[in-house]
Parts: structure tokens; sequence; C-alpha cells
């Protein structure tokens, strides 16, 4: 099927197909064409440009669907690197708790946080898992999502970690969105065990019969105070390089712990959160390939310190945006109120943002080849908003639906 977009009022986030991120000062250039057409053939994006070039193009106009946009934008769709969208339960109570004055560590004392989660996951069954995930993806995808990471963590044992990536792969056939994996095991240590013993579990049972299966994409650390160390994260990951698994990080989120460092020295793809960022951990990112991400949804959920986004980009860093979706610390997988977050609170531009959570976020999930900007040949996953001023109006509304249409893979998912 083939689909024409004609008479968009700015077609955004234009780049050709060497661009796989873009960095530092460069993040406040936003690509885009005014007045413009886009023609999407199959489920790649094959053509754009001026609708002044468009009468030349007869092939073009015999196309089988097409669509006004006059007065729209159209985007690239979101790329949401960081979710843990397999859960089986809120915890809205420890929302309460911490208006009551209790602290996330606190809470995880008492049984709350990531142990809270892990209860009932466990108890839930791979069906109840599945449909609650499904409910997820389709809500995320109307708010303009095309591609999402989905992380483990919440079992902690070998067959409920296992039980979690088996629920991530089974989705794949459900949704059109590009689904990413990644194997969480260290989250937390279950009760019962030592570290020691939950971290020879991961490397030696977890770990192999993960790469085995082929389960996963990713494998994450939560490297925190009272979690995982830099050197146990170093240990993980080592181990699941040697197994094809590339790294993640949770770094740097409730103290400065060396997840990044850790991350830069195992060739993470990503290290995540970023709230106690350091001026030595930015000299690490400079020198690697690690993208440094972060999840204002938590960040501003649980009213933590603002990760230092300026510096980090005066730095002449990239960064990513995403989501953080769980039911603990960031209940909420809308990229357009996360981007309203980053720019509020961390002074990023909107041009900033937008790149941010579209080619960046791409790249933290290794597919800056097919997704996070208009460019031929890449997925047509995009979506046309209702009529507004500016791109820059999207994360200033932040409280309103401001979408009308979501492309998937070249086909019309969502039209309001």
């Amino acid at each position: 099927m083939s689909i024409l977009i004609t008479n968009i009022k700015k077609l955004i986030q234009v780049r050709g197909a060497s661009v796989r991120k873009i960095s530092g000062a460069e993040m406040k250039i936003l690509p885009c064409i005014e007045n413009a057409f886009l023609f999407i053939e199959g489920e790649n994006i094959s053509a754009f440009g001026k609708m002044s070039e468009l009468n030349s193009k007869s092939e073009i106009r015999n196309s089988k669907l097409e669509i006004d946009a006059t007065g729209k934008l159209v985007f690239p769709c979101w790329c949401d690197s960081h979710t843990h969208i397999v859960y089986a339960g809120s915890r809205e109570q420890e929302f309460v708790d911490r208006i009551n004055g209790l602290t996330y560590e606190e809470i995880a004392k008492r049984g709350g946080g990531i142990l809270n989660s892990v209860k009932k996951l466990q108890g839930a069954s791979e069906e109840e898992l599945i449909e609650s995930a499904i409910r997820r993806l389709n809500e995320i995808m109307k708010q303009g999502t095309g591609a999402v990471e989905i992380k483990s963590g919440y079992g902690l044992t070998v067959k409920d970690e296992i039980k979690m990536l088996h629920v991530i792969q089974k989705l794949k056939p459900h949704s059109p969105l590009a689904i990413k994996a990644t194997f969480l095991g260290a989250h937390a240590v279950p009760p019962g065990t030592t570290k020691e013993k939950y971290i020879d579990a991961i490397i030696n049972e977890m770990l192999p019969s993960i790469a085995k299966e082929k389960l996963a994409d990713y494998c994450d650390v939560f490297c925190e105070r009272n979690y995982f160390t830099s050197d146990d994260t170093i240990k993980i990951l080592s181990a699941a390089n040697k197994l094809g698994l590339k790294g993640k990080v949770h770094a740097e989120q409730l103290s400065n712990s060396g997840g990044v460092k850790a991350g830069v020295e195992c060739e993470a793809i990503s290290v995540d959160h970023l709230e106690y960022l350091n001026d030595e951990d930015i000299s690490a990112l400079k020198n690697s390939d690690t993208m440094p991400t972060i999840l204002p949804g938590a960040q501003w959920f649980l009213q933590l310190p603002h990760p230092p986004v300026r510096k980090m980009l005066n730095a002449g860093l990239p960064v990513a945006i995403a989501s953080d979706y769980n039911p603990g610390s960031s209940p909420s997988g809308n990229m357009n109120f996360v981007l309203s977050i980053a720019c509020v609170q961390y002074k990023m531009t909107p041009e900033e943002a937008i790149n941010a959570a579209t080619i960046n976020s791409a790249y933290a999930m290794d597919l800056s080849v097919t997704h996070g900007s208009i460019t031929a040949g890449k997925k047509a996953n995009v979506f046309i908003t209702k009529e507004i001023p500016d791109y820059s109006f999207l994360p200033y509304s932040f409280a309103n639906d401001l979408i009308d249409i979501v492309i998937i893979n070249g086909k019309l998912i969502i039209d309001n």
C-alpha cells in the first residue's frame, strides 16, 4: 500500500541516511521542510520534499491513499529506549507514601519498590502479562511512539526472568511497534540469598539460557548504592558481552555509584538516568560511543535532582530521552509529556528534546538505520499532529492530545 501526505505545514526531522546520532551544539538544529509532502510506499518512506516539487511526480500522485495535512505537522515517531512495560500491578500506595514523606530507599526497605513488583509478577501468568502489556503498547502508540525497548527485572529468579523475556518476545506478533528486549536480572537482590550467589546465578544460569534462546538484545544492571556496585556491573556486563549481549546501565540515579564509568568500560550502548552525573563521568562519555540517556518522567515523579543536561550538551555529548515507563517511579509512557519536562526543568530547547527523543533514542536501541528521522528508506513510522502553530507547541501544550494520525510501518494505525 502507498500513502501520500500532502500540504504538510512542516515536515520535522529530515535527515540524510548517514546520520546516526546528534551531539552537542548540533542538537539545537532540527532540519525541517515547510509546505511539504511525504510519500510512503510499502513499509518505508519513499520520497518527500516541497509541494511545489510534487506536480512533476505523476507516479506519486496515483497513490492509493492521500491524506491532506493542511495546517498540521508530521514527525517521525518517538523512539522510547528505556521502559519496564511488562509488569503485573500498579504501586499507587508508594506514591501516597512518598507524599507522606518516605523516600524511595525507605519504601524499598519496607518491601516496596522493585521487590513489590517482583512479588506481583511472580504470581502472574504469561497470558495476564501479555494482555496488560499490549494495552500499554497500544496506549504509547496512540501517543506517537513507534519503537520501544522493554526490560525484564521483575522476576529475579531464573524461571521468572525467562518468563518475562518470553512475554516480551510474544508481544512482537501482537504489536506493529519495533520492540527491543533487555535482560535486567541485576535489578535487585531477591530475598533469601546473597548478592554474590545471585550474581553467580545471573552469570552462570540466566545469561547462558537467555543467549541460547535469543531472548534479549541487551543486558542491563542497576548500578546503585544498596543494589549493584560498579565492579558487579563490569562483571555482569563482561559476561553478557561474551555471549553477544550489549550492555546498558541504570546509572547515577540516586547517587554517584560508578555506573557510567562501568558502562563506558564495557562499551555499553547507553547509560540511563544520570541525575548524579559528575564531571569525570562526562569526560568518560566524551571518549566513547555510549549514549547518555535521561529519564525525565522518573526524575519528576520521584523529585530527584535534575540531571546536568546543559553541562552534557556544552561538553559536546549527545543526549537521548526515554520514558522509563514502569509501575513505581514513572507510571506513564507519554513521550510528549516527557519532552515537556525536559524543556521546562532542564532548559532543553524543543529542537534538542525532539532530537533526543527521535534520532538519539533510536541510536540507544541500535535502530538509527531504520527509525528516528524522516529519511528515504527508513521505516514509515510517523505521526501527524492536529493543527498547531509549530513544533515547539507540542512540549508547550503539555497536557493536551495533539496527535491526529499515527502511521507505523506504512500502515494507518491511529486516526482520530
